[in-house]
């Protein structure tokens, strides 16, 4: 199985961790291109691009300044330790037994508007780049231009025939790969709130049930998709009546 996760904006290189095996990114000279048209953008003209405060722009202007294809050792970090977002709440891997990384490793795969792909354990410098962020890269007019076929050749090389893609992604990152070129099943979960007399899709509830799915995934050694219709986790329970072939809804 292969689940597909988001990145984050909110960033973690303080907390203590205690991974000793990590690894490098697959397209490093790739993120090396974007760095450098990024580290040409003045303050100014990030805060412009990203639609960020002042502070934030000048934050990501010394983080575009000191990127490093090398990935300094004293500003780096393995990826799913670095991102501190709600999906990263959910996962809670600082909790997660050391048993489970080379799993986590095997399975996970976040999609990052700098690195393309990357693996857990990956190393990465603080950046942020979101990936609908309208930037050129060389003749790419954008970062799904940019990223879309590597990424989508990587995921698809490296699946088995009977592994299933669980798509944990958010929209505006999962269209970064094209499914069309993946032959194996792609199952999405979708996590809806009663509200009003309705179920809906609450973004903050969706996201924390995501990093709550991916953790599931690990610790329960899921890897069918009737596993995956077991998860409970934070209330929720699935529902066949609202859900498709490859898209499995949970609700509570």
């Amino acid at each position: 199985m292969k689940v597909l996760l988001s990145p984050a904006k909110s960033l973690d290189f303080e907390s203590p961790v205690s991974v000793y095996q990590t690894s490098t990114p697959q397209f490093l000279e790739k993120a090396a291109q974007i760095n450098t048209v990024l580290r040409k953008k003045s303050p100014k003209e990030l805060g412009a691009l990203m639609g960020i405060s002042e502070t934030l722009a000048q934050i990501n202007y010394e983080r575009n300044q000191e990127w490093s294809i090398d990935g300094d050792s004293s500003q780096s970090r393995a990826a799913v330790f670095a991102f501190s977002g709600e999906v990263y709440r959910g996962l809670d891997v600082y909790n997660l037994s050391e048993s489970k990384y080379e799993l986590m490793q095997r399975t996970f795969r976040i999609l990052s508007g700098q690195y393309g792909i990357l693996r857990p354990l990956d190393v990465m410098m603080p950046y942020r780049l979101e990936m609908g962020t309208r930037i050129g890269i060389g003749k790419s007019k954008n970062l799904y231009d940019f990223w879309r076929a590597e990424v989508s050749k990587a995921l698809a090389q490296e699946l088995d025939s009977n592994e299933i893609v669980v798509n944990l992604a958010s929209n505006e990152y999962a269209k970064c790969v094209d499914f069309k070129t993946i032959k194996n099943p792609v199952i999405t979960p979708v996590f809806k709130e009663f509200k009003n007399g309705t179920y809906k899709v609450l973004a903050v509830y969706a996201k924390h049930a995501r990093g709550q799915m991916a953790r599931y995934i690990i610790e329960q050694n899921i890897e069918t998709i009737e596993g995956l219709e077991g998860f409970t986790e934070g209330g929720y329970h699935f529902a066949s009546d609202l859900s498709q072939s490859n898209e499995l809804v949970f609700i509570r």
